[in-house]
């Protein structure tokens, strides 16, 4: 039998046969589809495109591609990242809190917990600064998800041990030679791997995405928007744009970390960014997640001190404080909005609500229980 017969055959058996391992947390069986789900080359709304929103912090040496994105949702999803093989990346990021978790904190795979909550994963893809964690310590995505792997709290395992596990398992080595040519496991590539199931991670179909496909700005009135989000989305246009929509950027990203006057920090009890640049003028500044999705990704702030969208719109209407390091955020104190305008408020930011995208297979886990 010669080898390119064999390697045909290998695949075909991967693909009409489910590879079984047995898995402590009750991950059994492996399930991919026979043809790929598409990761690459998603046709995306005209507001992803243009100038202002085309900001995809894609490296050229580890564009987006099927079967590297496949790789990479398997390796999400596995528990055998961990040291115990307890926890996975999914075990903190929740596909339906839009890849966030719904806890303040996360149990580790020791039971240690976290000091920050998990940040929602959606649309990092298009974070330009391509610095990642509520600090911004980790300079690229590849980086970025390598790191909780290591963490002595979190998933506890030494890259070099995964790559030896990884590369002795019966499935592993076919669905790194799909996704990079050759079947050679290296931390590098697993990080690639990664990296690209997590940049696939677009949120572009909400009932907002359905109504600025059909006007010419987002401040005009959509018309698949009740009154109310209309009036939110007026607020939100006067008020919350100049952060949230940069430039006229639609991924709802802040530009840059930011202070933005938490009570109880002084003296910065968590120096954020601070910690890590070691600069004064940025201790208390946090990176901030994107605001699609945001009906489902409470507890918001870094310490998940704001348990509901109405808590953390009372923070900017009424309670944000003074602070030697204040951020653009909100540089002119608590912004006073009245119960009615905090609820259209609240209406307008559940319309970034994106269903598809928070149930969405090709991003769900693929081990069967």
């Amino acid at each position: 039998m010669n080898r390119a017969f064999s390697q045909a055959l290998l695949v075909l058996v991967l693909i009409f046969v489910a590879a079984v391992w047995p898995r402590p947390s009750g991950q059994v069986r492996l399930n991919l589809p026979e043809i790929r789900y598409r990761y690459s080359l998603v046709e995306l709304p005209a507001h992803f495109t243009t100038p202002a929103g085309n900001t995809d912090n894609t490296p050229a040496d580890n564009p987006i591609t099927d079967e590297g994105a496949t790789l990479g949702r398997v390796l999400f999803y596995d528990t055998r990242l961990s040291a115990n093989k307890t926890k996975s990346c999914a075990s903190c990021h929740v596909q339906a809190n839009a890849f966030s978790d719904p806890k303040p904190f996360s149990s580790g795979f020791q039971g240690a917990m976290t000091d920050r909550r998990a940040m929602p994963l959606v649309n990092l893809r298009y974070y330009q600064r391509a610095r990642f964690f509520w600090d911004e310590r980790a300079g690229n995505l590849e980086e970025m998800v390598l790191l909780p792997i290591e963490s002595r709290i979190e998933m506890g395992q030494h890259l070099d041990t995964l790559v030896r596990l990884l590369s002795r398992d019966t499935v592993y080595p076919s669905l790194f030679e799909r996704a990079f040519g050759t079947d050679e496991i290296t931390v590098k590539r697993i990080g690639r791997a990664l990296a690209q199931f997590v940049r696939s991670m677009v949120s572009y179909q909400s009932r907002y995405d359905e109504g600025r496909a059909l006007a010419a700005s987002p401040r005009e009135d959509f018309e698949n928007f009740t009154r109310q989000e209309n009036r939110g989305k007026a607020l939100f246009m006067r008020n919350c744009a100049s952060c949230h929509m940069k430039q006229g950027n639609e991924h709802f990203f802040v530009p840059t970390p930011a202070n933005t006057g938490l009570r109880g920090d002084s003296p910065w009890a968590d120096g954020g960014v601070g910690d890590v640049t070691l600069r004064v003028a940025d201790l208390g500044s946090f990176k901030s997640p994107s605001l699609r999705n945001v009906e489902v990704t409470a507890p918001y702030g870094h310490d998940g001190r704001f348990a509901t969208l109405d808590a953390l719109i009372d923070h900017y209407s009424e309670n944000a404080i003074s602070d030697p390091n204040l951020g653009y955020v909100v540089p002119v104190g608590p912004l006073k909005f009245t119960a009615s305008e905090k609820a259209a408020l609240v209406a307008f930011l559940k319309t970034l609500t994106d269903r598809k995208f928070l149930n969405d297979p090709k991003f769900s886990n693929p081990f069967a229980e």
